[in-house]
């Protein structure tokens, strides 16, 4: 980070402070699937009825 004045001038790197934890694709993967689930059945059940 280098400061200019008023003006401060960063890194991409800096700026995005990327980190990709794994966990978070997990969660949002099982999420999706019961969230899927929970539709189909809330569809299915009735409509055998």
């Amino acid at each position: 980070m280098e400061r200019h004045g008023d003006e401060v001038s960063v890194t991409e790197k800096e700026a995005s402070n990327k980190t990709s934890p794994h966990g978070v694709r997990w969660v949002l993967g099982i999420s999706l699937l019961a969230a899927l689930i929970a539709m189909s059945l809330v569809w299915i059940i009735p409509a055998l009825s």
